[in-house]
């Protein structure tokens, strides 16, 4: 694996969340084949096996620790697992995400609870765990996802816009906190994605509604944002990419 692009994250080791399908999969596979050990974390413990047996069959180092991410005794095991088996924590990419579209009126509270759950307090909460173990080595880089929609209102999406403009909000103030030991912070938010994540939305014709304007573009592909992802971690330590929106050339709205 290695050898098709380099080896600049040699030696580092890497958490990625939602790392059973769509982004996290394909970033866990990018940064693998730069060379970092990934720890894949996420609910689906028999996808996570799938992706560790390719990965591992291309020479790449993997650890499966099955995680929910809203579960803060699951967050603690992944970060103890993963040090107890490397060390040292050097990139974290919160990546898990879900995205359940509705009117605001038509939302029950477990889903506006669960929206911010996954999307934010995860990954205040995961990061406040390992950010300990980045400041005792001095340097670290934490990747957080949000979305467009956490730039650019849409309608049907009050609770995920809030959630994921929270996101860009957390990591632009966690740099001022961390940036004088070596931490970077980084946002990345995509555009529309040809992933799971419609699937999320309850209402059928808005789910509809969102496919078929998804559809009307060329969508970004998992590795579209998964080489956004490596291009961010592989820079000299002296540079800090702290933002970077990524949309299909097609997409206009949001």
């Amino acid at each position: 694996m290695t050898a098709e692009f380099g080896s600049e994250l040699d030696g580092q080791v890497a958490i990625i969340t939602g790392a059973s399908s769509g982004i996290g999969e394909a970033t866990a596979k990018s940064l693998a084949s730069r060379g970092a050990s990934v720890a894949l974390a996420a609910r689906r413990e028999e996808e996570l096996n799938d992706l560790a047996a390719q990965i591992e069959g291309e020479d790449g180092e993997t650890l499966v620790v099955p995680t929910d991410i809203t579960d803060d005794e699951d967050i603690d095991n992944l970060v103890e697992t993963t040090t107890a088996e490397y060390g040292h924590i050097d990139i974290l990419v919160n990546n898990a995400g879900y995205m359940p579209l509705t009117h605001i009126a038509d939302a029950d509270r477990e889903t506006l609870h669960n929206t911010i759950d996954v999307n934010l307090d995860g990954v205040i909460t995961l990061t406040h765990a390992v950010i300990p173990e980045m400041l005792d080595q001095d340097n670290g880089h934490i990747v957080n996802l949000s979305s467009v929609v956490g730039r650019f209102a849409m309608e049907n999406s009050s609770h995920y816009m809030a959630a994921k403009a929270g996101v860009a909000g957390f990591g632009e103030a966690l740099r001022l906190d961390v940036a004088a030991e070596g931490i970077r912070v980084s946002t990345i938010e995509p555009g529309a994605v040809n992933t799971e994540l419609t699937e999320d939305i309850p209402d059928e014709d808005l789910r509809s509604d969102v496919e078929e304007y998804n559809q009307s573009m060329r969508q970004l592909r998992p590795d579209d944002i998964a080489r956004t992802i490596t291009f961010v971690v592989t820079q000299p330590e002296h540079v800090d990419i702290n933002e970077v929106l990524v949309r299909p050339t097609d997409q206009v709205q949001p």
